[in-house]
């Protein structure tokens, strides 16, 4: 079972988009997909369910009173079940702080392993909750904009990984940046190649183009793929699944140019360590 965290400090830039989109794409490819929404704005929650919840269900997992499995609800998705957001998460990053990674920690190590994929949509902070996270996971996906401004958040989260790295959870690695809402400017284009330039390989080779369909599945409560499966953007979706696959970190080595050994985890170390 891969846990990954999609992460990233700033608003905006397509986190919830690709938590939701991409959780419902590794379904269509006939995974069992979990998808934890740990943002108090509940974007996911609302996207793929009913919304975020009231109750503190989620908030007692964390404090090891409740299983997390039993919050999990089938989603609009297939394949994918759902664990809300809860009001109550804002009051568990007040109150439990340092000890919430540890009980994040605990809440996961004790999810069955029934699901091939848990997904976590995080704040777009760098607070407890999101540290938490980062903590109780194997894996984290980086989505960026294609935009100078959007930058800032991407360096913010290498460095929290870096330290959590050390620190914390030395087996978390970076699946790799995903570039979301490209638009057709040059200013755009220059960015990935800056982008590809610093992170190598860690960037995704596809990308989420900027496309009106994303709203439009969002208020229709379907995945875009469900939504408008024969849109462009769909397919773009599609693919960085397909790569999310690909970069299994305790997988093989994808071609004769990757790591001797380690699959994608020795690569992408290596390349985000030089460069954040």
């Amino acid at each position: 079972m891969r846990t990954i965290a999609v992460i990233n400090a700033k608003g905006g830039c397509g986190k919830s988009t690709i938590a939701v989109n991409v959780a419902a794409a590794l379904g269509e490819r006939g995974h069992r997909t979990l998808l934890i929404d740990l943002d108090p704005q509940g974007s996911a929650s609302a996207w793929l369910g009913d919304g975020p919840t009231d109750e503190r269900d989620l908030f007692d997992a964390f404090v090891g009173t409740r299983e997390m499995a039993g919050l999990a609800r089938s989603s609009r998705a297939s394949l994918v079940d759902l664990i809300a957001a809860s009001s109550w998460l804002v009051t568990a990053e007040r109150t439990l702080q340092l000890d919430l990674a540890v009980g994040a920690i605990r809440a996961m190590e004790r999810l069955p392993h029934e699901w091939d994929f848990v997904i976590v949509d995080c704040p777009p902070t760098l607070g407890y909750l999101a540290s938490a996270a980062l903590c109780s996971v194997g894996e984290a996906l980086l989505p960026t904009e294609a935009h100078g401004l959007g930058l800032s958040g991407l360096d913010a989260v290498l460095d929290e990984i870096d330290r959590i790295q050390v620190r914390l959870n030395p087996r978390l690695v970076v699946t790799g940046i995903v570039v979301s809402r490209l638009s057709r400017t040059n200013h755009a284009r220059e960015t990935v190649a800056m982008l590809r330039s610093v992170h190598g390989e860690a960037v995704f080779e596809a990308t989420i183009r900027d496309s009106i369909r994303v709203p439009e599945g969002a208020v229709a409560g379907l995945p875009v793929i469900a939504n408008t499966p024969a849109a462009s953007v769909a397919e773009d979706i599609r693919a960085v699944a397909a790569e999310v696959i690909q970069r299994d970190p305790n997988g093989p080595v994808l071609d004769e140019s990757g790591p001797s050994s380690g699959g994608w985890r020795g690569l992408v170390e290596r390349l985000v360590g030089a460069n954040s």
